[in-house]
Parts: C-alpha cells; structure tokens; sequence
C-alpha cells in the first residue's frame, strides 16, 4: 500500500517564527514528528511519502500515487487541514486523521474517512490490518498509554532536512503535574513515560548519521517531569556530544522546579542545552493556585528564572492573560515581571478553554464557553466569557504587546539577559548561520526603522558580552518576528511582511 503522509499549514502566529526563518533560508521550524513517527510504525512494505505544505507544495500526481493519506494537525491547523480532505476526497483518496486536533470534536475533519484519536501506537496495527482488508471504521480509539520504550526512531529521511531550522526528538510525554488550563495531562497523562537512554542515543545517531548539524528540539510536555531517569540519561548524552563534537545545540520545555535542582541544572548545561521554554504564566500566585498550577505557587518565579539563566540557559517565558483573578492592574504587573525576569522571547497570550480540560469542563458548567478553541491563544479573540470586561481584557493585551515589543524595550531585555547568562559551550556554527548574520546585518541594520536600537543592542554586546554576540544575533533576527506580528495586530493589517 502507498501511504501519503500530509501535514497541514500552520498559521503566521508568534509560535511559527515564519518572519525570523527566511534569515536562515529555512522555510518551517520543524518536521512533523508524530507523523514521521508513524511512518516508522507502518509496516515494512508500505511505500511512504511526505507532504509538509509547510516547506513544499501538495501536487496532483502526489495525490494520484497514493492509496491512501494520513493526516495529522493541531487545533491551530484546522483550516488547513480542512481543505486537504477535500482535496483527497475530490482525487478519491481515503484520509486518516489523527493527532492533537481529533481530541476536539472539530469541524475541520468531520470530513474525513477515519478517524483517530489516543496515540498511534495502540492502535496502528489494528488500523492497517484493517485498511489492508479494506474494512476500516470511521472512528478508533486507542487504549491506555503508549510504551515508550518500544517507540521506534521517526522516519526522517522522508523531510527534507534543510527545509527546517531545527530538527525535534521525544524523550518522553506527559507531565506530573495538573494544570487546569493544559491539555497535555488529558492527552498523555500525569505518569511521565520516557524512552531509554540507548532509544535517544540510537536517535541522535541517526541525526548525526544523516548530516544534520545545529539545533535540536526536544520536544518533551515537561523535560524534567522524571528527573531521577532524566538523571541517567543527561551524562550519557554529554559523553555522545563530546565524542562527537558537539554537533548538536539543545533546547527544551521544561517546569519551573527545574531551578530547585542544581545537579540538574549543571546537567543541562554540560550537555548543551541552551535554551528552555518555562510556563510561567503570571507573576499573581493567586492565579496559580486557582489554576492548579502549585509548583508556581512554591517558587521565587524572579529568582528561578535567574537561577536558569545563570546555568548557561536562555529562558523563553510562557505569559497568560484572562485568568478569573485578573483585574486591570495584571497589564502592567505583566510588564513590569517580564522585564525585570530578563526574558526576551515572552509568549504572552490570552486564556484559553482547550478541549477536555478541566478549565473547558469548569467553564462549560458555569455556561461561559463562546466557542470551540482555533488553538492560538495569542490571537486577539475569545473562546470564554473572562470575569474582567472583554474589551478591557482585550485592550490590555494589545498593549502588553506593543510595550514588551516595542523594539527598544525588546533589545534590553535581550541586552540584560544577556549580562546574567552563565557559561555557554561555544556554537557550532553552520552554513546558514553565516547566511543568517549577513541578512541580518542588511535587512536589520541597513533597511529596518529600529536599525539604530539594532546597532545599539550589537554594539553593547560586543562590548560588554562578546562571547555572546551570535546569541545576540539570533535573538535579533527573532525580534522581527515578533515586532512584525506585534505591528500588525495593532494596525490590522493584512497577512503581509512588512519593513519598520
């Protein structure tokens, strides 16, 4: 059977980075991992190919070669992947959609033939022995939770490479803790399942194997859910890196208690991981409690972050606004935290009811939910009915927004984070970050309306922190990302690029 594996556009959001990838002359961020993943769990005969409209375009004869497509999206995907079904269904084609979006009860693929919700590797092989007989349901279910130590390595010779700015790697899904807003414990549980060390060893081989050099994802719900197996894994990977040449730079998602643990910190940090994204959501611990989110309650959230980024680690901050214990101060609160914290790169986006959580149950009894989740929260829209005025909360935002990026105050957050950051193994630098540097310094230093807070930020840099100047250079050649997005959701343009 010939199966083509059809992964959806994802939207120009704060999370696509789509405005700081054409610096490096990449096209997406990363491959599709789960489909990639199961790819590697069809069986040997089946004939695969890829599709990411992300970095190249679904063509007729791609359509005709197939027997079969399988799709899968997140929420945010929606739209896309709408309009990749009928486009199957108009060249005959059977779909298959599975992924984060069938644990919503979507418009978007109610089109399609079968349906899968719960991770493929409880039922793949039902699926296929009953694609094969040509008896397939409309709907499965898979039962209980995946094995993560018999997860095969994902297939990704099928990406083109060089397309993406990073590639991702699992270690293990899920998260010990109980956030009321987040859908990863209803989609992959509180038991964090992780592979073993020889499985992520066997998959950094591969990356090495196939000529990939450069930044790698870990694409973990929580990095540091187990901590004592995280424990055995992270020397064995610092002794592959060294071997090797440190041909990787690492980055992660990871909880705050991550800087209750020095051990851990210095593990990280010997392994090359640089970067991790922190959900901090809001510097009211009230807000934390209600939500559930208790390891933010016990922390010093200023002194955490600190200590992370003393350890070598750039910390990208996760914001929310809209929380039922918001009142109209939370704005500037937001500010004010997000600056002192030192953190460049802050996600900040409003509240949202994401399916089958406990907030999407909490607010469907008090009858608040409006509508069904796009699955991005930094869109200026409501899904739920907040307790502060909706035009207020809205307004609040934009201006959140505007102040952390505004180019000048964006530039000295990354300038003073930089001053803190600790000890940071020297890059390996790639082709395309030469191509990076020189765009940059161009389209930035020459052409931009911020060129003079640009020259600013490098110079400072250069002379105070110059071990840290590419740092300074990718954190500004992300910058545009965002004061590109920032700029239009304040002036309502359309979906353009455009040069300030």
């Amino acid at each position: 059977m010939k199966v083509l594996l059809l992964y959806p556009e994802i939207p120009d959001t704060f999370w696509s980075f789509r405005h700081a990838l054409p610096f490096l002359g990449r096209r997406s961020a990363y491959p599709p991992l789960g489909l990639l993943t199961v790819s590697a769990l069809l069986p040997s005969h089946w004939n695969r190919k890829l599709v990411d409209l992300n970095v190249e375009k679904l063509r007729h004869k791609d359509l005709a070669w197939a027997d079969v497509a399988f799709l899968s999206a997140m929420l945010v995907q929606g739209p896309s992947l709408s309009q990749l079904i009928a486009r199957c269904r108009e060249a005959g084609l059977r779909t298959v959609v599975g992924g984060p979006i069938t644990s919503a009860d979507a418009s978007s693929y109610e089109e399609a033939d079968h349906v899968v919700r719960g991770e493929a590797e409880g039922i793949i092989e039902e699926v296929v022995s009953d694609l094969e007989a040509g008896k397939a349901r409309h709907r499965y279910e898979a039962a209980g939770r995946a094995d993560m130590t018999r997860v095969p390595p994902p297939d990704l010779h099928l990406a083109r490479l060089r397309r993406y700015s990073s590639m991702p790697l699992q270690y293990s899904r899920g998260c010990p803790f109980s956030c009321e807003f987040c859908d990863v414990i209803e989609l992959f549980g509180r038991t964090p399942r992780a592979k073993t060390a020889e499985q992520v060893l066997r998959e950094f081989e591969q990356l090495y194997g196939m000529g990939w050099r450069g930044s790698v994802f870990v694409v973990d719900d929580n990095f540091v859910g187990n901590k004592p197996a995280l424990k055995v894994l992270l020397p064995r990977l610092d002794e592959w890196m060294r071997v090797h040449g440190n041909p990787f730079s690492l980055f992660t998602q990871a909880s705050i208690n991550l800087a209750e643990d020095d051990e851990l910190l210095s593990l990280m940090q010997s392994a090359r991981f640089n970067r991790v994204f922190v959900g901090i959501e809001t510097p009211v611990k009230e807000s934390h409690r209600a939500a559930g989110k208790l390891q933010n309650v016990k922390a010093d959230l200023l002194e955490s972050v600190r200590r992370i980024q003393e350890h070598g680690m750039e910390v990208m901050g996760g914001f929310i606004l809209g929380f039922d214990q918001d009142t109209p101060e939370i704005f500037e609160k937001q500010i004010a935290f997000i600056k002192e914290a030192a953190i460049p790169v802050s996600m900040v986006g409003l509240l949202t009811a994401l399916p089958n959580t406990r907030l999407w149950r909490r607010l469907s009894e008090e009858g608040r939910i409006l509508r069904q989740s796009m699955g991005d929260n930094t869109a200026a829209l409501l899904n739920f009915i907040p307790r502060m005025n909706p035009e207020v909360l809205l307004a609040g935002y934009r201006n959140v927004l505007a102040s952390i990026y505004s180019p000048t105050e964006y530039f000295e957050r990354a300038q003073a984070m930089l001053s803190r950051l600790g000890a940071m193994p020297k890059p390996r630098l790639v082709f395309s970050d030469y191509l990076a540097l020189c765009r940059s310094l161009i389209r930035q230093g020459i052409f931009a309306r911020y060129r003079v807070a640009y020259w600013r930020f490098l110079g400072k840099t250069f002379l105070r922190t110059p071990g840290h100047l590419g740092l300074a250079v990718t954190l500004a050649i992300m910058g545009h990302h965002f004061f590109t997005l920032t700029r239009r959701m304040e002036s309502g343009f359309p979906q353009r690029d455009v040069v300030f």
